[in-house]
């Protein structure tokens, strides 16, 4: 892969397919190339056969020239006037490859699960690996992806932490390229241990976390006027509040971490349940080029 675009995780399987439409639709919005990066693992009972990060002999031939030839045919049938896809066969543990690969990438895309080196990748710790490492956002597609690519907002969950304002940029600029409206959560809750305040200082609490999210958004908003910026400020699980949010959702927005996260934790406890419980594509955002 050379240069910035969109790369997707890819194996024939129908959530690849997925993944795959769903890349194709945000590169034709954007303009960037596409790339599909078959991961191929192939593991003994004593582990890799070759030296450094995968082997150097494929036990059967003609599985890579199948896997090759189904990559190329899949970025063949992809490619269009206005759109360049290509597709390349590689050979590793599909998380650090991955995570390689998205040094060089905008975007990645992945769908919920695969067959063969992508199975089981985005139901364990692999999946939490490749959101918390990547070295851009990554995009789950989760749900009904089809029939929200055109429909519904931009849903983003902003704590106030850095990740989150990561998060909340690439939020407003994917709500102004899909020309939907732009919906903020902040969920929050008491300290353990702590009752939740009620009457006037629950009402305090909100204001005061309501104003801090005006002042993230401010810039936003004079960067794009034309986006309609909602802002919800709710007592509650902030994963659960975002759950329930991306049901009316095309796409929902979070960090790898919030500030209730735990130093040297993959991802924070929001961002993975929305992986396994969103009912739409989800974006990770860890760093941004």
């Amino acid at each position: 892969m050379n240069g910035t675009g969109v790369l997707v995780g890819y194996d024939g399987s129908p959530d690849a397919e997925r993944a795959r439409d769903w890349a194709l639709d945000e590169a034709a919005r954007s303009g960037q190339p596409v790339h599909l990066a078959y991961v191929f693992e192939w593991l003994t009972m004593a582990g890799w056969t070759g030296p450094g990060g995968g082997p150097s002999i494929w036990p059967d031939d003609s599985a890579r020239r199948q896997a090759a030839e189904l990559v190329r045919q899949a970025a063949q049938e992809a490619t269009g006037p206005d759109l360049a896809v290509t597709g390349e066969l590689y050979e590793g543990p599909p998380a650090p490859v991955l995570q390689e690969l998205s040094a060089r990438a905008s975007l990645l895309v992945l769908g919920t699960r695969g067959l063969g080196g992508f199975a089981g990748l985005l139901v364990g710790s692999t999946a939490a690996s490749v959101a918390a490492h990547a070295h851009c956002p990554v995009v789950v597609v989760r749900g009904d992806a089809d029939r929200r690519m055109r429909a519904g907002h931009v849903a983003v969950g902003v704590d106030g932490s850095q990740s989150s304002l990561l998060a909340l940029g690439f939020a407003v600029e994917q709500a102004a390229a899909r020309r939907v409206p732009l919906h903020v959560l902040r969920g929050w809750r008491p300290p353990p241990g702590q009752r939740p305040p009620s009457g006037p200082d629950s009402r305090e609490v909100t204001r005061a976390d309501r104003a801090e999210l005006d002042e993230s958004l401010s810039q936003w908003r004079q960067a794009f006027p034309d986006v309609p910026i909602s802002v919800e400020v709710a007592e509650g699980n902030p994963a659960e509040l975002l759950v329930s949010a991306s049901r009316n959702a095309q796409l929902v927005v979070v960090g790898t971490r919030g500030r209730g996260g735990l130093a040297g934790m993959l991802l924070g406890s929001v961002s993975q349940q929305l992986l396994h419980h969103a009912h739409c594509p989800v974006a990770v955002v860890r760093e941004r080029r």
